[in-house]
């Protein structure tokens, strides 16, 4: 078990550095220069040589990484080029609506997969499965920006059940913030709650026609026991590992529907970053995302090693 832990914290560390040095290529490869922003329509090639200077994109590249590495190790990536706030006052004041965006989202999704899944293998061949496997195929192909504005459109506008847009702490107003949080995460969730049932659905179906099911049947075991303590239990193991890696496209995710609905999460500032040059934020902003999936993907594996012991095994036998 701690072999295979400090293997995956290995890889997570490697994986985080390469992300890192994608993020800072990625970036510097954007068109555009923030120099020019920064010095204004008006600034002649000095000012704006000027401005380079100052935020120190004259330097080589790789001492503009080493620089940003050293300091994004202690948390530091500098200030925004746009307003001249910290970088990490900025990430700390918006993360957190993301964060509640995707938690939310996530439990829809987890309930609405896990309670179709287990319809779609109960039912299967008869109506509650086409209509399960319906819902499933329809989330998929319905990108998410059209669905936030449909859900705009009808659900905030025409019939006024939802505000179309703002935010309201659910820390300070749960009931509230929930309110305003609802309709972005099922929005949100919908794809990924597509995912879950799909998962859940196929692992389900094949504990159920495994032999030990057929004998706990034989022995005279209730149905709902053998869906629930069988079944679903044991599909459970699988769907744990596909719930952990939806939370971190979640989060990374919540772009658009941030934009939609004009939540002051981590997607608006990455956009008004990106709009704006601000190499600072876009670099930070990128590599928590980044850093946030790894960092789930981890914790999901060293799950999947408690809740399932033949993973340690073949782990030891590596």
């Amino acid at each position: 078990m701690l072999r295979y832990a400090f293997h995956r914290l290995w890889q997570a560390a490697l994986t985080l550095v390469l992300a890192s040095v994608v993020v800072f290529a990625g970036v510097r490869a954007l068109p555009g220069d923030p120099a020019r922003v920064m010095a204004g329509e008006q600034g002649d090639q000095a000012a704006v040589d000027a401005m380079r200077e100052q935020l120190g994109l004259d330097r080589a590249l790789p001492v503009q990484y080493l620089e940003f590495a050293k300091h994004a190790l202690t948390g530091d990536f500098g200030r925004s080029i746009r307003t001249g706030t910290p970088v990490r006052t900025l990430i700390g004041a918006t993360l957190p609506v993301t964060v509640q965006l995707a938690l939310y989202a996530m439990l829809i999704a987890v309930l609405v997969g896990v309670l179709g899944g287990v319809i779609a293998a109960v039912f299967r061949g008869r109506w509650p499965e086409w209509a399960a496997n319906g819902f499933a195929l329809l989330a998929l192909s319905m990108p998410t920006f059209w669905l936030g504005i449909l859900g705009v459109l009808y659900l905030s506008v025409s019939l006024g059940w939802f505000p179309a847009s703002g935010y309201v702490s659910p820390l300070e107003h749960p009931l509230r913030g929930l309110y305003f949080l609802t309709l972005p995460a099922v929005i949100l969730g919908l794809t990924h709650a597509a995912v879950v049932q799909r998962q859940t659905r196929s692992s389900m179906v094949e504990t159920l026609t495994a032999d030990f099911v057929r004998t706990a049947r034989a022995k005279g075991l209730g149905r709902g026991a053998v869906i629930f303590r069988y079944g679903l239990r044991n599909s459970l193991i699988v769907v744990t590992t596909v719930i952990g890696l939806q939370l971190g496209l979640l989060i990374a995710g919540a772009v658009v529907t941030e934009r939609i609905f004009s939540l002051p999460g981590i997607g608006k500032l990455t956009l008004d970053s990106v709009f704006t040059r601000d190499y600072p934020v876009i670099q930070a902003v990128v590599l928590v995302i980044t850093a946030s999936y790894i960092v789930i993907n981890l914790l999901v594996d060293l799950l999947y090693t408690v809740i399932d012991p033949r993973v340690r095994v073949s782990g030891r036998a590596r």
